[in-house]
């Protein structure tokens, strides 16, 4: 009969604690980045080719992201439609409206609607956006 080796065990469980102290260390702007990606693959996989990499997206883009994984930190029970709304907030604060094409430049966007009149895949968004969030900070 095999005996349990309790000091391996516990050495794994010490990793893992590790890990997870790491994952948690991650910060907002490196999380948003991840966000980001995930975001900016799902639009690819969709035909959509118009989102730039982090690198290379402009500073409004990447300040939205990290506000956005700021106010899932601060509200972790808040749904991907609240998710939605505090991002209309932030863009109407901006000067932001609703346009058929997104248009940095005239600062229109087809999403400054109301989440409920988002059609599914652009909903999806927002779940994976708090997603990305709360896997990275739990």
């Amino acid at each position: 009969m095999n005996s349990f080796d309790v000091e391996g065990y516990m050495a794994e469980v010490e990793l893992w604690r590790r890990s997870k102290q790491l994952e948690s260390k991650m910060t907002p702007e490196q999380i948003a980045r991840v966000a980001h990606e995930v975001n900016r693959s799902y639009c690819q996989a969709l035909g959509d080719t118009s989102q730039p990499a982090w690198e290379d997206a402009p500073e409004w883009q990447r300040s939205s992201a990290i506000n956005g994984v700021n106010f899932h930190i601060a509200n972790p029970d808040a749904g991907p439609d609240h998710s939605h709304n505090a991002w209309l907030e932030e863009k109407r604060a901006a000067g932001w409206t609703y346009g058929p094409v997104k248009d940095p430049a005239k600062k229109e966007h087809p999403c400054f609607i109301p989440y409920e009149g988002l059609p599914v895949e652009q909903k999806a968004k927002d779940y994976l956006f708090r997603g990305v969030v709360h896997a990275l900070t739990r």
